[in-house]
């Protein structure tokens, strides 16, 4: 065998195998299936969404904003939808076949500053039957200096995130996010499926809260997971890296209900009050 073909053969081989390793490691990550047996798939499977009604949460919340602590009303929605997937919309026609069952957050907040007030939408989406998979998820910013969207949406290789910034060096364009990782804002739905237990440990990739106006660095964490257990709550410990540390508090009973948020850089959540009703009927 000539040398330059062996050469060829064994740069071949090794480029399988590590394609093949690529693969294999990316399948694995899309499923999470290192982390899956610590969360209920079946968490939302509860007449509880099935009532016709949506959870409307509020919170007491301070973000810094302009170099000072701003308290605001952080409203959070979460309700069960269908799905059709030629759009990704929840849909009208409920006789399609492409129907999928999600649960929607949206997560609401107006922050006032000295000159005028900032407003944040986030519309997260998730398998209702799989609390780990972020099906899509968008994030509106609006305040005097402009308007700034993000559309992040599920695919086979990763997730493609769609904005449109009014900053320099932004404008318009579009970025790939690796599979394997969960969403920081996700993270105040999914949590409350843990199979909660004392001491459950766990590390997952983590990508860096989206509710900004700019697109900015996307952040990756290599997190580590950790839930302590109280008298009426279970605390889940997200461990970003050695000085980023986000703290979630969640009801013992179900549903779950986020009761605090304590954030590394003070976005910070303490339940006031929780209602259902159909806030989109008069």
């Amino acid at each position: 065998m000539k040398p330059v073909f062996f050469s060829f053969l064994v740069v071949l081989f090794i480029f399988q195998g590590c394609k093949q390793a690529a693969e294999s490691s990316a399948d694995e990550s899309v499923s999470f299936k290192s982390i899956e047996q610590n969360f209920n798939n079946q968490w939302a499977d509860s007449s509880y969404w099935d009532d016709g009604k949506a959870e409307v949460a509020h919170y007491d919340a301070s973000r810094e904003i302009y170099k000072k602590k701003r308290l605001f009303d952080y409203t959070f929605i979460t309700v069960s939808e269908d799905f059709n997937k030629e759009f990704m919309v929840k849909t009208d026609d409920y006789s399609r076949k492409d129907l999928i069952r999600v649960m929607k957050i949206n997560a609401f907040a107006e922050i006032q500053t000295d000159n005028y007030p900032y407003h944040f939408l986030s519309s997260i989406f998730v398998l209702r039957n799989d609390p780990l998979f972020l099906q899509k998820m968008t994030m509106g910013s609006q305040e005097w200096c402009g308007n700034s969207f993000k559309e992040f949406l599920n695919q086979a290789n990763g997730f493609k995130l769609l904005y449109h910034s009014y900053w320099d060096g932004e404008g318009d364009g579009e970025k790939k996010i690796p599979a394997n990782v969960l969403f920081e804002d996700q993270l105040i739905y999914t949590l409350r499926s843990l199979n909660f237990k004392n001491d459950l440990k766990f590390s997952a990739r983590v990508l860096a809260s989206q509710v900004s106006s700019k697109v900015g660095k996307l952040e990756l964490y290599d997190a580590d997971f950790r839930v302590s257990e109280s008298d009426s709550s279970w605390k889940v410990t997200v461990q970003l890296d050695r000085e980023k540390r986000n703290v979630y508090e969640f009801k013992k009973e179900y549903p779950n209900i986020l009761l605090k948020k304590t954030s590394w850089d003070k976005q910070d959540l303490v339940l006031k009050k929780t209602s259902r009703y159909a806030y989109w009927q008069n």
